[in-house]
């Protein structure tokens, strides 16, 4: 590794796998340990944190873990307090927090609407509303927001709630560039495709009658490529976007689907 994050302290939320493997969050705490950040990993599920934790320790990464449901404003603000205590100061947030549930208006309820908006996207408000003011004092900072390509397009697998909530992700985002870029903060949002995570087989396995093989051979057939990514794809986007190579860049939506969008 070449060191393209060194001395840069990194906050990682979704830093968990919901299941056995690499997801994207879990990814790019890994990779970002990897280039020399210190980094906090949060999930709600404390021992998926501790997991990421271990692996980063284990390669000889300085890492600690917290628990928090970033959904709740007093969580986020602990989470903030904890890393400013421990480290310091906050370089780079990484918001990868997110749950989907399937169906159109007809399926989705009105549960369903809140606890998606809740989790996806005010989430990724409050962990910005309280990173922010650490940021504007250091007159430096790279926010990342992770979004999806069914933000801008349909998918075979209809989700209006996962879908609105990752399209709201990228007007947080631009919104955000634009107010903070006189005081060197960044803010761009990433856009996955087709991803091969513990998350997507846990999320959608349902809608394929519980059949995991067959879900990711009609997946990978969807894809130019002729198979899905992997989290390291999403990852390694967002360490370019998190690191000073990308100093001139911000409010950008940056796909990563292996030219999924590019099919009409």
């Amino acid at each position: 590794m070449s060191d393209r994050l060194k001395g840069k302290i990194a906050i990682v939320t979704g830093g968990g796998s919901i299941g056995p493997g690499i997801g994207n969050g879990k990814a790019a705490a890994i990779l970002y340990a990897r280039e020399g950040a210190s980094v906090m990993v949060v999930d709600s599920n404390i021992q998926a944190a501790d997991e990421t934790k271990n692996i980063i320790i284990k390669d000889k990464g300085v890492c600690i873990s917290f628990t928090a449901d970033v959904s709740q404003s007093a969580d986020c603000k602990n989470m903030v307090n904890k890393c400013i205590d421990y480290f310091g100061r906050i370089d780079i947030l990484h918001n990868n927090v997110g749950i989907e549930i399937p169906g159109g208006i007809d399926q989705a309820s009105e549960l369903d609407w809140n606890k998606t908006i809740d989790v996806n996207l005010k989430s990724m408000f409050l962990t910005c509303k309280y990173t922010l003011p650490y940021m504007v004092k250091q007159s430096s900072g790279s926010i990342v927001n992770i979004s999806s390509i069914n933000a801008i397009r349909t998918l075979p697998a209809l989700s209006i709630v996962y879908s609105s909530s990752k399209a709201g992700i990228i007007a947080l985002t631009r919104e955000i560039a634009l107010q903070y870029a006189m005081k060197g903060i960044r803010a761009n949002a990433i856009l996955p495709g087709l991803i091969n995570t513990p998350f997507v087989k846990s999320s959608l396995t349902d809608a394929y009658g519980g059949k995991v093989q067959e879900m990711i051979k009609k997946r990978d057939a969807m894809c130019p490529t002729g198979k899905q990514g992997e989290s390291w794809d999403v990852a390694y986007a967002a360490l370019f976007l998190a690191s000073d190579e990308a100093k001139y860049i911000t409010g950008v939506s940056l796909v990563v689907d292996g030219g999924l969008t590019l099919k009409s």
